[in-house]
């Protein structure tokens, strides 16, 4: 009898083990998709939906919808590389070119909403010399050979721009009398500039300034520019033009009766890659690339100081930069910079240094933001704060570590400290002193380097791909969980291509910061600033996609308490959902598959997973 009951109790432990596995186990996804296609690319945008490019051409799937939200098959196969996400905004365009540049197909794709905004075909365009996005006037401006029409009409050059919020067009215009020319003496060689009452079209013969109703307001010989710009009022024009061997840029000031305001253009060396309209003058980085040989240029950035009346260089000696120049502030005192291969330096308007010597810092400079104390940078290699008017270093010994190929830093407010994980190990650093120590010298398993780094309410959390720990306060370790990589480690999996993890919370960030003000230093530690900056930059245009993505980026991230893992199950192959502040697992999906290829959006909480060339899975990760 006894030996019964033994038994008993042993399957209802059995049950319940099985019961409770059941809880957070799970094979069969919420979201099934048959695409009916090989599938070539899978990318999800930074409106959440997730953008497949497929032999039979490209697919949108909505995150929670049972329903493809489009499956744009016009063009046939879609090749990623024929794909360009235009930044900050719920458009996907393609871009296939045939024979000679000239059988241009394009379409421009909502990617949240689903409609197919443009097509060549659709609008009557034979041929498209540009297509381009304009933001924040959400329009599109299209110019090209239209079909249709008479003789002379399909070889005059046309200009058109659409609604992108409808999809319609505005208004449409020649750029000269039909039969007038062709093609061969008159093309649109760049990018057009939208202003509020005229549009100005760079073209082989010169730009052309025309009203919504297609009269021409101003021609000039200024000749194959590649884009323009123009300050705030739109009294000034500014216009670039790379040199014929493409070594060097023109720039030309065009006034607003499209007469040239300076005598001459000005040169500087290289491509242009930074231009401001400042009250002090126009500020121009230039990137010039290096070439081989004992007399080669060497590869570094120009910075020069045009008077914006006549031209004339403002400074009688530029300021030495020796690499590419990768942070770029304006100031209210003068210019700040930092390069890529080392060094930050700040130069008044006038060209005198502001420093009283140029910063040495390790290369690869992550991150450059005010403080209370001053600049806080770190690099690859170190890191300090900085006194923004003499350039002397605040931090007395400042952080030093070997060149590592990720560094982490968080401000940890309640502590008075900000916090850098390098090395494998996590410094905190007094946010009033300076003083810095060694909090804990971090050991994760399979080799691996912490690449996360979080303060949250019970302590400070550092992750990797495999590995997650939370610290106390103090630096001790309250527990670590690891769970081993398929295969032979995580960076073999990396290499033979078998993770494919993406993370939209990070993929946002690093859009905020490419298309907010980039040239205006930021706080260190405002990421919630910038995402409701971003959010009311959306809200304001207006459209019901950009009212969604607002909304997107104002809400908190579905999966902000779990961290994800690819690892090995014992059904095979799955992602294990770990809860952040007590490091259990509260959820287990079964891939079965050695080398999984799949995305995870963790802003929205949604897993997606290519079981076959054909089909795509989605898992809700909220549950």
């Amino acid at each position: 009898m006894k030996t019964l009951l033994i038994q008993i109790k042993k399957a209802m432990m059995l049950v319940l083990v099985l019961g409770a596995t059941s809880l957070f186990a799970q094979e069969t996804p919420d979201f099934k998709y048959d695409l009916g296609a090989k599938i070539n690319d899978m990318t999800i945008t930074v409106g959440g939906t997730v953008v497949v490019a497929t032999n039979d051409g490209l697919v949108g799937i909505k995150p929670g919808s049972n329903e493809l939200l489009f499956n744009f098959t016009d063009y046939g196969r879609v090749k990623p590389e024929e794909l360009n996400y235009i930044p900050l905004s719920p458009y996907v365009m393609v871009g296939q070119t045939g024979f000679g540049n000239l059988s241009s197909k394009k379409a421009v794709i909502d990617h949240v909403s689903g409609k197919i905004l443009f097509t060549t075909e659709s609008k009557g365009w034979k041929n498209v010399f540009t297509c381009d996005v304009m933001m924040p006037q959400n329009k599109l401006v299209v110019s090209g050979f239209q079909k249709g029409g008479g003789k002379a009409e399909n070889v005059t050059p046309k200009v058109a721009v659409y609604d992108l919020g409808t999809g319609e067009e505005d208004y449409s215009f020649f750029l000269v009398k039909p039969g007038k020319v062709t093609m061969k003496n008159y093309a649109v060689t760049g990018k057009p500039l939208l202003l509020k009452d005229k549009m100005l079209i760079p073209t082989s013969q010169g730009i052309i300034a025309k009203s919504k109703s297609g009269e021409t307001l101003w021609e000039n010989k200024v000749k194959n520019v590649n884009w323009m710009t123009s300050n705030e009022a739109e009294t000034d024009i500014y216009a670039f033009a790379a040199t014929a061997n493409g070594k060097n840029t023109r720039i030309y000031k065009i006034g607003a009766n499209g007469s040239e305001a300076w005598q001459d253009e000005r040169k500087v060396k290289g491509s242009v890659s930074n231009f401001q309209i400042l009250p002090q003058g126009l500020a121009v980085v230039s990137d010039v690339a290096g070439g081989s040989g004992a007399l080669a240029a060497k590869s570094e950035s120009k910075i020069t100081m045009f008077n914006a009346s006549n031209g004339e260089d403002l400074w009688d000696k530029a300021p030495k930069t020796k690499g590419y120049v990768q942070h770029f502030y304006i100031m209210e005192d003068g210019i700040l910079f930092g390069i890529q291969s080392g060094g930050i330096n700040k130069v008044s308007y006038d060209g005198k240094p502001l420093f009283k010597k140029p910063l040495k810092t390790g290369e690869n400079i992550l991150t450059m933001a005010e403080t209370p104390q001053g600049l806080i940078y770190i690099t690859s290699e170190d890191a300090n704060i900085v006194n923004l008017e003499t350039g002397d270093q605040v931090w007395s010994k400042p952080l030093k570590f070997k060149r590592a190929n990720v560094v982490s830093s968080t401000l940890d407010e309640k502590n008075n400290r900000y916090l850098i994980a390098a090395d494998e190990k996590l410094w905190s650093i007094n946010t009033s002193s300076g003083d810095s120590e060694i909090l804990v010298e971090v050991d994760f398993e399979g080799k691996e380097d912490p690449t996360g780094l979080e303060v949250r309410d019970g302590g400070i959390l550092l992750s990797s791909d495999q590995n997650i720990m939370l610290l106390d306060w103090d630096g001790k370790t309250n527990w670590h969980e690891y769970h081993r990589a398929p295969g032979k480690s995580a960076f073999g999996a990396i290499l033979a291509g078998a993770v494919a993890v993406a993370s939209t919370g990070l993929a946002m960030d690093a859009s905020l910061r490419a298309g907010a003000n980039k040239n205006y230093l930021g706080q260190y530690n405002q990421y919630g600033a910038r995402m409701k900056r971003t959010a009311d930059m959306f809200s304001a245009i207006g459209t019901a996609s950009f009212n969604e993505m607002a909304k997107r980026f104002k809400a908190t991230s579905a999966t902000k308490d779990a961290q994800f893992v690819l690892t090995k199950l014992d059904d095979g192959v799955g992602l294990v959902k770990l809860n952040k502040d007590t490091g259990n697992t509260e959820k287990e999906i079964v891939l079965k598959d050695k080398k999984p290829v799949y995305k995870v959006d963790e802003y929205g909480g949604f897993l997606y997973y290519k079981p076959n060339d054909k089909i795509i899975y989605a898992y809700d990760l909220s549950k």
